[in-house]
Formats: structure tokens, sequence, C-alpha cells
């Protein structure tokens, strides 16, 4: 991609789009918007750690992705005036790689690892002397001749992030002194997010076009900040630069994001669901295939909000599409049951309703 003048101009798009994202996460608690319970629970522990001299207990961080788990693992080394180190679960394959980062960390540092259910076995064993004693046993050499080397590591705290606690071993989750559960977002958080946002970045926006953004959000700052950002591009470029109500339906029709917050995948797989199969039920894989995607990304990417919204249910025999989806997509619904209660009907594989 190149500008008027011939020179390459991605990098620096790809560099303006990261430095906007930054700018609008919040640096410090009292800048947090909404997670009431777990701010509050947070702040006390922060504050007694520090009126103690001491690193504040390990820290696991839990919800889905977008809702600020990042952010507060950078907001409590602000507050704790100390270093952070970051890093993620999938790159730490082998014990001696947590072990380079853990004896390399200063005194009262912050250790944040994303996505901490997926750390490799042996790293996990290492990490939790580090975690409970602030040692590691370092094996050199291999067989009857290999040696096991104490190192001494300096007091941290661990930040643990992960979309899928129910993966966490027990010992695992046992370590941290502070397990919080973030939820999503309410419309009126959004709204108020969206107003600092659009502050931070000079973007003019009406009260109804923050409503309109936020009621399209899924409950999540990322994705509220994702569009706001879009509907920017749109009021610069087609409007007067203002984002007004007006200005942001125009927008998010360009984006394909519907009233709902569904996006072209979403309404691909209602509509698979309504259209092809009636309604279903029908299977995951089965779905996978009509909508062009793989059985992963329907279940992890689209299911959760569909599910969520009222929109599509889980049965024993698959997929259902509620009478809701039927509504939204503008058909008209069958007559029957929808959802969980749809009737199960026995197949060759399943043991008949007066069996155990």
């Amino acid at each position: 991609m190149t500008g008027p003048d011939g020179n390459l101009v991605s990098a620096y798009v790809n560099d303006a789009e990261r430095d906007a994202e930054a700018s609008v996460r919040p640096k410090r608690l009292a800048e947090f918007i909404a997670q009431h319970r777990v701010r509050d629970q947070l702040d006390l522990l922060l504050q007694g750690a520090m009126r103690r001299g001491s690193p504040p207990d390990h820290i696991l961080l839990s919800g889905p992705p977008g809702l600020g788990k990042t952010t507060l693992a950078n907001i409590v080394a602000a507050e704790l005036g100390a270093g952070i180190r970051v890093t993620s679960g999938p790159v730490i394959e082998r014990s001696g790689d947590l072990a380079a980062i853990l004896t390399s960390l200063a005194e009262g540092d912050v250790l944040f690892i994303d996505e901490i259910h997926r750390i490799a076995k042996p790293a996990e064993e290492l990490l939790y002397s580090a975690m409970e004693d602030f040692r590691v046993d370092v094996v050199v050499g291999k067989g009857p001749g290999a040696t096991a080397i104490p190192l001494d590591v300096e007091p941290f705290t661990l930040v643990g992030a992960t979309t899928r606690s129910g993966l966490l071993t027990g010992p695992m989750r046992d370590r941290f002194g502070f397990v919080a559960h973030l939820d999503f977002y309410s419309p009126a958080d959004l709204e108020v997010l969206l107003r600092r946002s659009a502050h931070i970045l000079g973007v003019p926006i009406t009260d109804d076009g923050a409503v309109e953004i936020a009621g399209r959000s899924r409950g999540t700052p990322r994705i509220a900040n994702r569009l706001l950002r879009r509907v920017r591009d749109y009021a610069e470029v087609r409007a007067d630069g203002v984002v007004t109500v007006e200005t942001a339906r125009a927008a998010l029709t360009v984006y394909d994001v519907d009233a709902l917050g569904l996006d072209r995948l979403d309404r691909a797989v209602l509509t698979a669901l309504v259209d092809s199969f009636r309604g279903g039920p029908v299977g995951l894989s089965t779905l996978a295939v009509a909508v062009g995607e793989q059985p992963d990304t329907v279940e992890e990417v689209c299911e959760p909000f569909l599910v969520r919204a009222g929109l599509l249910a889980r049965t024993p025999r698959g997929r259902v599409a509620t009478e809701a989806a039927w509504r939204h997509l503008g058909r008209t619904p069958p007559n029957g049951t929808f959802g969980a209660d749809a009737p199960v009907v026995p197949d060759l594989f399943s043991a008949a309703p007066d069996q155990p």
C-alpha cells in the first residue's frame, strides 16, 4: 500500500491503530470503567500490599476476550510503581523459558501471563515453587548425571489472564490469592467508555451516537472502541466529521454490523439454520460446512454471543435457532418448541427414555 507520494504507508497505519488502541486504555484504577466489584476488591488488595511494603498476592483474571484483563494487569503495575513483564501461555513451551523470565525479574515486578491455561505442563510445575517460595530448580544435564540447581527469584506478583478458567488445573488455581471474573459491560457503561475514548481520540460524538454504537458492541469494550474508530472514518469521509446516530447507523451498515451487533458470520450461521435446516437441530460440523468456516470458529467466535443474545440454543441433538432468531431475520417462526425445550428423539446411539 502506497500513499500519494509513493511511500509505503501500511506500517504507519498499523502503528497508528496500535497507538490509538493504547491511548484509550485507562492507566489507573480510578479511570477503569465498570467492573465495580472487581475494581474495589483490587484496590483493597493493592492498598494493603503497599502499606505493608510487600508485593500483593498473585492475581488471576478470568472472563471473555476484550473486557480489560490486559489493561488491569498494566494498571496493577502502574499502581504499585513497578515494572511489568508481559508474555503468554502458548509462548512458554519449556521450563527453561520460564526460568529465564523469572530470574530476570526485579523485586516487586509484575509478571503478566496471558492465556495462562495454555502454559506447558513442565513450565506450570516450575511456576508452582516460584509462586509459593520464590525459588526455581533448574535441571542441568541429562540422565543419572542430571543435577538440580536451586535459584532464588526476587519477590514478584504474577497476574494471570484466562478466557477459559475451567481449563486451569486445581494446583494452579489454588496458588492465586485473588481471583476475579470480569463480566460483560452494560450499554450504559459502554456509553461512558465511548465518550471517554472519543474525547481522547478527538472525535466529536453526540449522546445518541454513543448510544447507537454501545448497543451494537456486544457488551465488550474492545469491540466498542473498534466500532468507534470505524464510525469516525465514515464520519470524516462521508459526513461532517461528527458521530451522530444517523452517521453511526450508516457507517455500521457499511461494515455489516446490525442493530444487535451481529456481523456477517453471525447472520450467516443464523440464516443457514433457518433457511437450510428449518431452524435445526443441526450438528456443529454440518453447520460449519454450510457457512464455509471451521467448526472451532463457529463454536468459539459466533456461538457465545448468539447464545447469550437468545438467538441460538444448544440441545442434545444439535444447534437450534430460537424464535427470536427467526424474527430477527425477518422470518415467520414455525409453530413448535424452541431451544432447550426442543424434544429429543432417541436414535441408534442414545438410550431410550426409560433407560438409565
